[in-house]
């Protein structure tokens, strides 16, 4: 691999594009370190163009949300023929829509939070749930929190609603289930450990999640050994229900009770200072984020067959 010459693709049009030039970064700067020939692309609408003229052989990528967790770049990267690190083009697609995920999810016998979700236009009170108030209100296509509310009064539905549709064009209301928010860590397609945090707002906002000091973080995460290694096998098996390749980071939400439900599956998890993968990768594999990044490039591949 060190023979070709990798692009590592940041940035891009997403409301995560900030978060997505630190992961970039820190990629790119790993891959420097251990001796790659790594080019650092923002992936813009000429990114097909860009990959050819650096004459890129390999991508990384480091893109968060729409245009890059999606299949879109995915699906660019296979036209052009450049092997490239996660999912491919379905699964990364099924992964991004809260909605399909879920139906995806119920089909491959997970737990998810009761939802009900609505197009724009339609009308949406909190009378016309079929479960009661809390609830979560959060774009259908948006990671890092971008978008999301927890509604705890009927008027308050609306206004949740008028901020999730600015991302867009369906938005889920999910029952808010009071849990643990517990991430599980997947690499090489396989679970590799589960990391609890707890933020120090209401939810794991964007806030929490980018801003220093925002949440603890505890791993393993707390939780009885049975419910422990029952989240990282539901993890693992979130991953391949979507059709997941390589790795990912998986969001659950587990109860007192020990109940896991399900909150979604992220592709391309973040590779920032204060991301879980990489802590879950040092704490529960004992690697470096040097090594995980090398792993994690290791293991790029084309998805479709190339005739």
């Amino acid at each position: 691999m060190k023979d070709k010459k990798i692009g590592v693709l940041m940035g891009g049009l997403s409301a995560e594009r900030e978060v997505s030039l630190k992961s970039g970064m820190a990629v790119h700067l790993a891959l420097l370190q251990m001796g790659y020939n790594a080019k650092a692309i923002d992936a813009g609408r000429d990114l097909a163009e860009i990959l050819r003229k650096e004459r890129i052989e390999v991508a990384f990528i480091a893109l968060h949300g729409r245009y890059g967790e999606d299949g879109c770049v995915q699906g660019i990267l296979e036209l052009l023929g450049i092997p490239y690190t996660g999912s491919g083009v379905l699964a990364s697609a099924l992964a991004m829509h809260k909605l399909y995920s879920k139906q995806a999810f119920v089909a491959a016998g997970l737990t998810i939070t009761p939802y009900a979700a609505v197009r724009r236009g339609e009308s949406c009170t909190a009378s016309d749930l079929p479960f009661q108030l809390p609830v979560v209100v959060k774009p259908v296509q948006e990671g890092s929190s971008v978008g999301v509310s927890i509604v705890k009064s009927p008027e308050g539905v609306q206004a949740a609603l008028d901020v999730a549709f600015k991302y867009d064009e369906m938005v889920l209301v999910e029952q808010y289930v009071k849990g643990r928010e517990v991430q599980v860590g997947i690499l090489d397609n396989r679970a590799i450990g589960a990391i609890e945090i707890v933020p120090k707002k209401e939810f794991y906002d964007f806030e929490a999640k980018y801003s220093d000091g925002m949440a603890e973080h505890f791993f393993p995460a707390r939780l009885d050994t049975g419910t422990y290694e029952r989240v990282k096998q539901e993890g693992l098996k979130a991953h391949q229900a979507l059709g997941c390749d390589g790795y990912c980071r998986v969001d659950f939400l587990v109860t007192d009770a020990g109940e896991c439900y399900l909150l979604e599956v992220n592709t391309l998890p973040g590779m920032t200072a204060l991301s879980l993968l990489p802590e879950i990768a040092q704490k529960g594999a004992g690697l470096s984020f040097e090594q995980l990044v090398e792993r994690i490039l290791l293991s790029a591949s084309l998805k479709v067959i190339q005739r």
